[in-house]
C-alpha cells in the first residue's frame, strides 16, 4: 500500500509502543507516527500565545522522555572516558534522560511562573465579583465562532482540530444590564494524551473557576453523543463536573432546524440550539445567560448584584 500510494509518512490512530514504532520505521523506511504524536504536532502548529508554545513544547518533551527506553539501539552503548558531558560507564540514555529532566523542570518554573500572573489576573477579576462563564467544548464545536458571536472579539476561528490553545477572555453585557466574563478554552478529544492535559492543566483549571459552563456541541457531528460524553470525562478529571451548566447544539443550519430554547423538569433552561455562524438564536442564549446568572447569583452570596 505504501508504494502504491506513494506514501511518505505512516500515522495509527491510537497509540505506539517505543519498540512497535522503531521495528515499523525501518521495516517501512518511512517515518512512523502514533495518534499522540499526531495531536502534539498539530497542537505545535496551532499555539499562538507564549503560554501555550512553553506548554506544547512541554508535552512534547514529557512524550519524548517515555519513548527512551528501548527507543533506539544507540541508546544501550556506554560512554568511556570522563568529561563534562558524563563520567566512564555513563550510558547516553542517562544524559539524553538527563537533558530532557532539565529542559522540562526549566519550562515548569517559566509555566509556573506564567500561572502565577494567571491567578493575580483571577483574583483581580473576583474582587470585582465579575461572573464568569467559560466555553467548553469537543475540538471544532464552534466554540471560538460562538464567542466571536457574543463578544465581538474577532479572535481567530477556523474549521479545524484545536484552532483555539489559548484561554481568551472578553466582557459581556446582558440584555438586563448585567456585565459577564466569557472565556473561550482549548478544545477536548477523545484519548488526548496525558502529557498534554498534564501542560495544559493550568488553563484548563480556569474552567474550574467558572461559575456557568456553556458546552458547546457540534449537532450535526455523527458522534455527536461520544463527544459530549469525553468532553463531560475530562470535566470531571479537572474538578469542573459540578459546576452548573447550559447546552448549546451549535451549527444547526447545517442541520436544518429552528433556534429553541429547551428546560429541565424543574424549569430550568439547560439546552439551547443556534448557529453561531448566522446568529440564529444568539438572542436567546444571551437571554438564558442573563437568567442562569441570576438565579446562580441569588443563590450564592459571594456574587453581588453590579450593573
Amino acid at each position: 500500500m505504501l508504494e502504491e500510494h506513494g506514501a511518505g509518512l505512516v500515522i495509527f490512530d491510537n497509540l505506539l509502543s517505543p519498540v512497535q514504532q522503531r521495528n515499523l520505521n525501518r521495516l517501512w523506511g518511512v517515518p512512523v507516527f502514533d495518534r499522540t504524536e499526531l495531536i502534539l504536532e498539530i497542537f505545535a502548529q496551532r499555539a499562538r500565545s507564549h503560554e501555550g508554545k512553553l506548554q506544547v513544547e512541554l508535552a512534547r518533551i514529557e512524550h519524548q522522555m517515555t519513548r527512551l527506553v528501548r527507543g533506539w539501539t544507540h541508546l544501550e552503548r556506554q560512554r568511556g572516558g570522563a568529561g563534562l558531558r558524563g563520567g566512564p560507564g555513563e550510558k547516553q540514555i542517562e544524559l539524553d534522560r538527563r537533558m530532557l529532566d532539565s529542559k522540562a523542570r526549566n519550562l515548569r518554573e517559566r509555566l509556573a511562573r506564567l500561572e502565577r500572573q494567571r491567578r493575580t489576573r483571577r483574583r483581580g477579576r473576583d474582587r470585582r465579583e465579575a461572573f464568569k462563564v467559560s466555553l467548553v467544548g469537543y475540538t471544532n464545536a464552534g466554540k471560538s465562532t460562538l464567542f466571536n458571536a457574543l463578544t465581538h472579539a474577532g479572535t481567530w476561528s477556523a474549521d479545524q482540530l484545536f484552532a483555539t490553545l489559548d484561554t481568551l477572555t472578553r466582557r459581556l453585557r446582558l440584555p438586563d444590564g448585567q456585565q459577564i466574563v466569557v472565556s473561550d478554552t482549548v478544545g477536548f478529544v477523545r484519548d488526548l494524551p496525558h502529557s498534554l492535559i498534564e501542560a495544559f492543566r493550568a488553563t484548563l483549571e480556569e474552567t474550574a473557576d467558572a461559575d456557568l459552563l456553556i458546552h458547546v456541541v457540534d449537532s450535526v457531528a455523527p458522534e455527536r453523543t461520544e463527544q459530549m460524553e469525553q468532553v463531560l470525562r475530562v470535566l470531571e478529571e479537572i474538578g469542573a463536573g459540578d459546576v452548573p451548566m447550559i447546552t448549546v447544539y451549535n451549527k444547526i443550519d447545517a442541520a436544518g432546524r429552528p433556534p429553541a430554547v429547551e428546560r429541565d423538569p424543574c424549569g430550568t433552561i439547560d439546552r439551547i440550539w443556534l448557529s453561531a455562524r448566522t446568529g440564529a438564536g444568539l438572542d436567546g442564549l444571551r437571554a438564558a445567560l442573563a437568567e442562569r446568572r441570576a438565579d446562580i447569583v441569588q443563590e450564592s452570596p459571594a456574587h453581588v448584584e453590579t450593573p
